[in-house]
């Protein structure tokens, strides 16, 4: 495993990171975690060397206003001696936050559901410009100073989805000692992007890339020009390669999480780290992956990576799925075939027909969707 220097803490981290927001689960409730497959594959990837895990009070649950199953997993999980072999991550669900009060009492539950006392990597979760200024009121600072004074938390970040002036404007506005952001060859110029990235930096920020494969969009199935393209490579890469590597090479980045659900995403993720140095890919190889983007570019509809934080649907649409048909239409010229997908794979409670736009889901939306007026195209093009 090739690590990494975490900013100004001289944390030494592993280039990949486990993100524990996709975990294996039974008959595809995300809240029945398939416990067995998951603590052998994070286990698997510790004894591999990878030293950062990254979880969160929502992830695996049923909605953000409820705590989900990912934390106390990884608790379990970390038994028999792991949790000392890694730095464990996790966030501050910001939106529950209402009082000064609220801080100190859901960063103890948060303790108490990882069965620890000490969190290493502390996030503010889903962090913008308007909910800053409102925990500022609410003495967020005092709180994250007392926390790491009296040692319950190590490091204190944040977590971004918001446009790049904000995001510069909360790198300037506490001593932070890392954050995370979105960064994929897609999404360069997008919420932080590049330009966030190097300040960030220059600011001495680790920096921890969450979505490197889009939510595996840009690990499955690609367009068969994208492939024919790549095939010129003195070096042949899966698509998920291809897309870890391009974000391992920029020297900027500390971790990398990828959110992994089955063990031959693990051992196959360890093995691109690596191979991971900064730095490391050739202009050509830069120049192929720069075709690639240019030709998702053209043909994606809908800037969803799957996520789910949009889920679930008060009326049970399947909001990730239906944009994940309709997109596929149009990255691979099949738009009978997507139709077909949608009539046959999509139980009728999940498709985008039974949308009533009442907007719940873009209020979580990290990525700014307009989720109605997409389900509305979706509904227009596939049924």
């Amino acid at each position: 495993m090739l690590y990494r220097k975490m900013g100004k803490t001289n944390e030494r981290v592993s280039v990949l990171g486990f993100g524990c927001m996709r975990l294996p689960v039974i008959d595809g409730e995300p809240t029945n975690i398939d416990e067995e497959k998951a603590t052998k594959m994070l286990r698997y990837a510790i004894d591999n060397g990878v030293n950062y895990v990254d979880t969160a009070y929502p992830y695996h649950g049923t909605g953000f206003d409820k705590p989900g199953e990912s934390e106390p997993f990884v608790a379990r999980a970390l038994k028999d001696g792991y949790r000392e072999k890694v730095n464990l991550a996790t966030k501050l669900p910001i939106w529950l936050v209402q009082t000064r009060e609220d801080m100190d009492r859901l960063l103890e539950e948060q303790l108490e559901r990882l069965e620890t006392d000490k969190i290493d990597f502390y996030l503010l979760h889903s962090l913008d410009k308007s909910t800053w200024e409102n925990l500022k009121k609410l003495g967020i600072e005092e709180f994250l100073d007392q926390a790491i004074e009296d040692g319950r938390i190590k490091y204190a970040g944040f977590s971004f989805h918001s446009d790049v002036n904000s995001f510069k404007e909360i790198v300037d506005s506490y001593d932070w000692s890392f954050c995370q952001i979105q960064y994929n060859y897609l999404d360069e110029n997008y919420q932080a992007g590049k330009e966030g990235l190097q300040y960030a930096a220059d600011k001495g920020l680790g920096i921890v890339v969450m979505e490197p494969i889009r939510g595996g969009s840009l690990a499955g199935e690609m367009p068969e020009e994208i492939m024919k393209k790549w095939e010129e490579a003195p070096v042949k890469r899966t698509p998920a390669q291809w897309a870890l590597r391009w974000v391992m090479n920029h020297p900027e980045v500390s971790v990398v999480l990828s959110g992994m659900t089955a063990m031959e995403h693990v051992k196959d993720n360890i093995n691109t780290a690596q191979k991971g140095e900064a730095n490391s890919l050739t202009e050509q190889e830069i120049e192929l992956v720069n075709y690639a983007k240019k030709v998702f570019n053209d043909k994606m509809k809908i800037n969803c990576t799957g996520c789910r934080y949009c889920m679930p649907c008060p009326q049970g649409v399947d909001i990730p799925y239906n944009f994940d048909i309709y997109n596929k239409a149009y990255l691979f010229n099949n738009l009978e075939g997507a139709k077909r997908q949608y009539e046959m794979f999509l139980a009728d409670e999940a498709k985008a027909v039974n949308c009533i736009e009442c907007g719940i889901c873009e209020s979580h939306c990290p990525q700014d969707i307009p989720i109605r007026k997409e389900l509305k195209n979706v509904r227009e093009a596939l049924e």
